[in-house]
């Protein structure tokens, strides 16, 4: 029995931990996020954060899967397109998150880096999901049926990694009116 009050405690200390590193990279970015200052906003010392994740890498992967998380929930039952211009939406609002993402995905080419894994499944799960309803968005009409779903997704995949890193330069960039206007190309003339 202590063993699941121990790990209980284990989960909800480790969820502590997202909640403030989220809000420390989001604020300060990747580069300037050290895991003092994340283990200082957690109410912990470096040692006693990378207890719970390992290493910095991990630690920043898990940053990501958190972010993902609260997306998901937060845009459970909006049709794709609304929740995916949320999110670009939301996403100017938190330089230091699209940082974050923006370097570990360079780094994820590299089989051996920790964030590796965890695009390869985000890739497939958000890519999935993504077909799946721009398929469906064919067959009512409101998406070009002469399209491949599964080139459509990957192309805005793409271009939304793409608006980002520009966007990383020129803050001024309207990531989700830049997104609107492709969109508009996907519908039946």
């Amino acid at each position: 029995m202590a063993t699941r009050g121990a790990y209980a405690k284990g989960v909800a200390k480790r969820e502590e931990i997202l909640e403030a590193a989220l809000a420390v990279v989001a604020e300060h970015g990747y580069r300037k996020a050290s895991v003092r200052e994340i283990a200082d906003a957690a109410g912990l010392s470096p040692a006693g954060l990378l207890h719970y994740f390992g290493s910095k890498e991990e630690l920043f992967v898990a940053i990501l899967r958190a972010r993902d998380d609260r997306d998901e929930q937060q845009y459970a039952g909006t049709d794709a397109a609304t929740a995916f211009l949320a999110v670009m939406r939301h996403n100017a609002s938190v330089p230091g998150l699209v940082q974050l993402y923006a370097q570990l995905a360079a780094e994820a080419g590299d089989p051996s880096h920790p964030a590796h894994t965890y695009f390869r499944e985000r890739t497939a799960r958000v890519e999935g999901f993504s077909v799946a309803q721009l398929a469906e968005d064919q067959r009512e009409g409101r998406i070009r049926s002469d399209l491949d779903p599964a080139w459509v997704v990957r192309t805005l995949h793409a271009l939304a990694d793409g608006l980002q890193a520009a966007w990383m330069l020129d803050p001024t960039l309207d990531m989700a009116a830049e997104i609107e206007q492709f969109l508009v190309l996907l519908r039946p003339v």
